[in-house]
């Protein structure tokens, strides 16, 4: 994927169809009550509406409609301002960043946003967020300059600083500090749409802010100016992936989230209903290894586990149509500054006999491998059975644990439960974006010293083409220690209906700025 067109998500497979087509068969549940709304069809029930405090997909792609962080990015990938005035004064020793608030900014409550507001929700960031917590190491002090100004200090220069303040999904949004407690009870922020209504397992319900203050620049990716152009967006758990593709061609549903490969000749058929979206290299699935506790924590025993997996055939299992998947040990596309082939021998070994010695000599002894997954996302059920065969061929003892997505969110927060889980992410610009594991404390728990050396010498320099080197040297240490496994890249597939209009496909599907025809 070409780099900074990284959140273009979902191009649409086949040419703008002829529009016209309405939503219909729309049952009680979704009427619309003569007020315009979308009806959005989403993996599974959110886990929980608090943005900063997970980074699950499904949980930002909701509530980024309701908050907004200091920084974002535009659709080149550039970093842009969003309740920032504009960019950051940084000092010439890269430790000290002002910034200047945007004025008349109001939260959802009524009140005009400051810098009181600011610094206390990127405290609460860096105390609940995994990405928050590898900035928390950073910083040295975070205070108020007056009403709209605020100061961040940090030990070093540290590169990712603006990336990770941007990034959507586990974000660094910012609330009104009187509603911050942990958990969150009341979700109010200064996005273009405000929190009305969940109902658990039906929808969760967003209205439209009519005090939003939207910012003047022309949008572009998430940048620029947002506009409520629907009243409702209504977000609608639907677990089976293949009800999300019936609900598509029924009309009942404006927008349906990842739908499984196997759905695209159908979608391809019903042009008058539907519209069909993908994205090549749209991100990378991966496998988390539990380095805390249980068998897995032995540093011996994931290398063997590593030695028995073929990703290619996990791959294949996950999504069949090679159009849709990419078996490569490089983390990051070729052609993007931090490309690297560091490591990647130990890629797609599938050398059953090879693991059976490593595991004999680790001094395995037929402990049980509990791998976490769910069916919420197809692809991740289908690369489990996989795996735990390659581990058994190779005579480790694999076990599936299959629950719903929310369950395995939770409990992949308790080492005692699992040994390996399966996720995915966009694929994104800069390194310590994604995986949650580059950080500290992201479940799976990884820390060691070399680890702490790579990623400083990558996050202090603060020239991009020397980080790229200084990446391949981070990417050799998780072959070396695999704290996880990069699986390989995949496209994603969704889809729309035609009378959808101006929808921008992107990482986090977002619809401010999409209204309905007719």
């Amino acid at each position: 994927m070409a780099h900074g067109n990284w959140m273009r998500r979902r191009t649409a497979l086949s040419s703008l169809m002829a529009l016209g087509a309405t939503s219909s068969g729309l049952g009680p549940v979704f009427a619309q009550s003569g007020k315009s709304a979308l009806n959005l069809a989403m993996v599974a029930e959110p886990p929980t509406l608090d943005i900063q405090s997970t980074p699950a997909d499904l949980v930002c792609i909701i509530m980024q409609h309701v908050y907004e962080p200091l920084f974002t990015f535009d659709a080149k990938a550039a970093i842009v301002p969003m309740l920032a005035e504009g960019m950051p004064k940084i000092s010439a020793d890269g430790k000290s960043y002002g910034v200047t608030l945007r004025k008349g900014v109001m939260f959802h409550s009524g009140r005009e946003m400051n810098s009181d507001d600011v610094v206390a929700s990127l405290k609460r960031w860096m105390e609940v967020s995994p990405r928050g917590k590898s900035v928390a190491a950073q910083v040295v002090d975070l205070s108020a300059k007056g009403p709209l100004a605020i100061e961040i200090t940090l030990k070093n220069s540290y590169a990712p600083l603006l990336s990770q303040l941007a990034m959507a999904s586990g974000m660094a949004a910012i609330m009104a500090r009187e509603t911050l407690a942990q958990p969150l009870r009341e979700f109010v922020g200064t996005g273009p749409y405000r929190f009305k209504e969940r109902r658990p397992d039906q929808y969760v319900l967003l209205t439209r802010f009519d005090g939003y203050s939207a910012r003047k620049e022309a949008a572009s990716g998430y940048g620029g100016k947002r506009v409520a152009v629907v009243e409702e967006l209504r977000f609608v758990p639907v677990p089976n992936a293949n009800t999300r593709v019936e609900g598509a061609l029924a009309g009942q549903f404006h927008y349906a989230d990842l739908l499984p490969i196997e759905a695209l000749g159908r979608l391809e058929k019903a042009p008058d209903k539907v519209v069909p979206i993908m994205t090549p290299s749209f991100g990378f699935p991966y496998l988390v290894f539990n380095t805390k506790e249980g068998a897995m924590s032995q540093q011996a025993l994931r290398k063997a586990a590593q030695i028995a997996l073929g990703e290619g055939e996990m791959l294949a299992a996950g999504f069949g149509d090679t159009r849709f998947f990419i078996a490569e040990g490089n983390h990051f596309p070729k052609g993007t500054p931090f490309y690297s082939t560091a490591g990647t021998d130990h890629y797609n070994e599938r050398d059953a006999r090879k693991a059976r010695a490593a595991a004999e000599q680790a001094g395995y002894k037929g402990d049980t491998i509990r791998i976490l997954t769910s069916r919420q996302y197809d692809f991740h059920y289908n690369m489990a059975l996989i795996m735990a065969e390659q581990l058994k061929r190779a005579g480790l003892k694999a076990e599936l644990n299959v629950v719903e997505w929310a369950t395995l969110l939770q409990r992949r927060a308790d080492p005692k439960l699992w040994d390996i889980y399966i996720t995915h992410s966009g694929q994104f610009p800069e390194p310590m974006l994604s995986p949650p594991q580059l950080g500290d404390g992201a479940p799976g728990w990884w820390s060691s010293e070399a680890k702490k050396e790579a990623l400083s010498a990558l996050n202090q320099e603060p020239n991009p083409t020397k980080r790229g080197a200084l990446w391949g040297k981070v990417q050799q240490v998780v072959y070396d220690e695999v704290p996880y496994i990069n699986v390989g890249k995949f496209a994603s597939l969704s889809a729309r209906a035609p009378s959808l209009q101006g929808y921008t496909p992107y990482t986090y599907p977002f619809f401010w700025n999409t209204g309905l025809k007719g």
